[in-house]
C-alpha cells in the first residue's frame, strides 16, 4: 500500500511538472508571437467579412456601371434622337421634339414591308434551328454517354471559334451558281436556291443555331431519367413520353434558345448583305440611314421597331419561365 501511495504521489509530482512546463511553454509562445496590426486593409476585409451584401455589391458595380451608363444610357441616347429632325438644307441634326420619323416608320410602305419580310426571316430561322436542335440535344442530354457528350459540346461550340464573316462568306460559295451546292444538286436535277431570302434563312439558321442548342440540351439534362422510364414501364410510347413528359417539363428552355435565334436574326443585317442579293432587312434600313444616307434620326427610328418587337418577344417568353433557364 505504501508503495502505491508513492507511485501515486510520483505520477502527481510528474504531472504537475509537465502541467507547469506547458504552461510555460504556452505563455512563451503566445508571447513571442505578436498580434497582426490593424492596418487599413485589415479593417476592410473584416468590415465585408461581416457584411456580404456590401461585398456583393462592390463586386458587381463595375459591370454594372457598365451595363448601365456605356450601354443603356448610350442606347437611350440614340433612340431620343428618334424624335429629333434633320434640317433639310444644312443636313444638321435640330433638337427639336417632333414625331415625324416615328409617323413616317410607321405609315411608309417600304418600312412596313421590311418589318414583315424581317419578321417571317427571323420566325423561319426560329423554328428550323428549335426543329434541328431538338434531336441533336436529346441525343446529346439522354442517350450519349458522359464522354460523348462532352465530345458532342465541343462539337456544338467549334463552329463559334470561326469568324462570323468566315462562315457566311463560305456560305455564299456554296450557295452560288457555281458553288459545291449546285454541283451536287444539279445530277439530280436541281438547283442551287442562290442568293435572296432561302439562302439569308439557311445562312442565319446555320449560323444561330449553336445558341439554340446549348440551352435545350442544359433543359432536358435537368429532366429525370425516372419520369422516362416510368412513362416506358406504362407502356406509353416515345412519342406520347415526348408529347406529355419531355416537351411541358423541357418547354421553357425551348423557348430560351428560340429568343437567341429571334433576336440575333431580327437585328442582322450583314447575312442579308452577303447572301441575300436584293433583299433587306430592317437592320439594312438602319445601316443605310447611319451611314449613306445621314439621317440617324429616322436610322434611330427604324431601331425602335426591332426593340419592340423583342421586348415583347422578352415579355412573352418571361411568362413561360424561360429566363430562368438562361
Amino acid at each position: 500500500m505504501r508503495r502505491l501511495l508513492k507511485v501515486d504521489r510520483g505520477l502527481g509530482r510528474d504531472q504537475g511538472l509537465n502541467l507547469a512546463t506547458h504552461e510555460a511553454t504556452s505563455a512563451e509562445v503566445t508571447h513571442s508571437v505578436p498580434s497582426p496590426r490593424r492596418t487599413p486593409a485589415r479593417r476592410t476585409s473584416a468590415y465585408l467579412t461581416k457584411h456580404p451584401r456590401t461585398r456583393l455589391a462592390l463586386l458587381l458595380s463595375a459591370p454594372l456601371f457598365w451595363l448601365v451608363v456605356v450601354y443603356i444610357v448610350a442606347l437611350l441616347l440614340l433612340l431620343m434622337t428618334a424624335f429629333w429632325r434633320v434640317d433639310t438644307f444644312t443636313g444638321d441634326i435640330t433638337r427639336e421634339w417632333t414625331f415625324d420619323n416615328i409617323v413616317t416608320v410607321a405609315t411608309g410602305a417600304l418600312y412596313q414591308t421590311v418589318t414583315l419580310r424581317t419578321l417571317g426571316i427571323a420566325t423561319a430561322v426560329t423554328v428550323i434551328d428549335v426543329a434541328i436542335a431538338m434531336p441533336i440535344a436529346f441525343f446529346m442530354a439522354k442517350v450519349a454517354s458522359p464522354r460523348a457528350q462532352r465530345l458532342l459540346v465541343i462539337a456544338v461550340l467549334m463552329p463559334l471559334w470561326a469568324s462570323y464573316l468566315v462562315k457566311a462568306y463560305a456560305w455564299r460559295s456554296v450557295l452560288s451558281k457555281d458553288g459545291i451546292l449546285e454541283w451536287l444538286l444539279a445530277p439530280v436535277g436541281l438547283h442551287s436556291p442562290g442568293y435572296g431570302i432561302p439562302a439569308t434563312v439557311l445562312t442565319l439558321s446555320y449560323l444561330w443555331l449553336p445558341y439554340v442548342i446549348l440551352p435545350i440540351y442544359a433543359g432536358l439534362e435537368r429532366v429525370p431519367d425516372s419520369l422516362l422510364e416510368a412513362s416506358a414501364d406504362l407502356g406509353a410510347r416515345t412519342t406520347r413520353t415526348m408529347g406529355s413528359v419531355v416537351l411541358p417539363l423541357a418547354f421553357p428552355a425551348i423557348v430560351a434558345g428560340t429568343i437567341f435565334a429571334f433576336a440575333l436574326s431580327l437585328g442582322d443585317y450583314i447575312t442579308v448583305n452577303i447572301v441575300g442579293g436584293a433583299s433587306q432587312m430592317l437592320g439594312n434600313l438602319v445601316y443605310t440611314n447611319v451611314g449613306a444616307a445621314n439621317n440617324l434620326p429616322l436610322a434611330a427610328a427604324i431601331a425602335l421597331i426591332p426593340i419592340a418587337i423583342i421586348f415583347g418577344y422578352l415579355a412573352l417568353a418571361r411568362r413561360t419561365g424561360a429566363l430562368d433557364s438562361l
